[in-house]
């Protein structure tokens, strides 16, 4: 299963896009600094999240938003 996934954050409430097949383990990483794009913008909260059976379907959906 893939994921696309929204993050909100509560500092410069900007929003992040994303996906990832193991969505537990990247808003870890997220959460503890570990993701360039983010590290600077915590706090982050999980806005949208959508399962999908294929990474182009997540990726997919992701460019749409």
């Amino acid at each position: 299963m893939y994921f696309t996934y929204i993050l909100k954050s509560l500092k410069d409430k900007k929003y992040y896009y994303g996906s990832t097949s193991h969505l537990g383990n990247r808003l870890t990483q997220h959460k503890y600094g570990k993701v360039k794009s983010t590290k600077n913008r915590r706090p982050l909260i999980l806005h949208y999240s959508e399962q999908f059976n294929t990474k182009q379907e997540a990726q997919k959906q992701r460019k749409v938003f």
